[in-house]
């Protein structure tokens, strides 16, 4: 899904971590692996981007991403991980139904998604619903928005570990189900990217909205 779309990675996984170990290690291991599989996506991103759009969002979302850990470090975990169900949900729901955001991209208005998706990031480790609906209602072609994407859930991925890091998150425990896990993803991520080059769009769609609803419905009444 990362790979294809660029985006993905922690709407389908915070919600199935945090329901398999609580946010507190799902939501860690998530972030690691999302940094690395960033680094692989980057580089190429980085030529596409409209820059203009996410250069003031992407700084928006590094500043408020350590206030949103500051909820991750001190909220109920089982009340976190049903509002981390209820987003994804709520999300899936959003993307199936069409609806996207139609006005206009002003700096005011790109910084204050930026914050959102910060607050977000720091708190749930999913910083994309409302980057996502926000910035696929732009007028560019699918390779930008893909490039959109990526490059913005780089930028946020090298600050998102810091604060866990800081708090004490990122013990034995999560690094190990980290590196568990990362060879998996690897391998994944350049097979989406290649997809992305012969399938149709709207096959993708189809499948990645059905595993959002169910992964949200799961992390909420799990």
């Amino acid at each position: 899904m990362r790979g294809y779309s660029g985006f993905g990675t922690a709407v389908l996984l915070a919600p199935a971590y945090s329901v398999l170990w609580g946010p507190r290690i799902g939501i860690p291991v998530m972030l690691l692996m999302e940094l690395v599989v960033s680094l692989q996506l980057v580089p190429r991103a980085i030529k596409e981007a409209n820059h203009r759009v996410i250069l003031p969002i992407g700084a928006a979302a590094c500043l408020a991403t350590p206030l949103g850990a500051f909820i991750l470090l001190t909220a109920d975990q089982d009340l976190l991980r049903r509002f981390i169900g209820g987003l994804v949900l709520v999300f899936g729901l959003l993307m199936m139904s069409g609806w996207r955001y139609h006005g206009s991209r002003p700096l005011p208005l790109n910084l204050l998604i930026g914050s959102l998706a910060g607050l977000l990031k720091g708190a749930t480790g999913m910083s994309g619903p409302p980057v996502i609906l926000y910035l696929l209602a732009g007028p560019e072609a699918a390779r930008q928005h893909r490039a959109n994407l990526i490059l913005f859930f780089g930028t946020i991925a090298i600050i998102s570990v810091i604060p866990p890091a800081i708090g004490g998150l990122m013990g034995w425990a999560v690094l190990a189900k980290a590196l568990l896990l990362l060879p998996v993803m690897m391998l994944c991520v350049p097979a989406g990217a290649r997809l992305f080059r012969v399938l149709p769009e709207r096959w993708y769609k189809r499948i990645a909205l059905v595993f959002l609803v169910s992964t949200g419905v799961i992390a909420l009444l799990a």
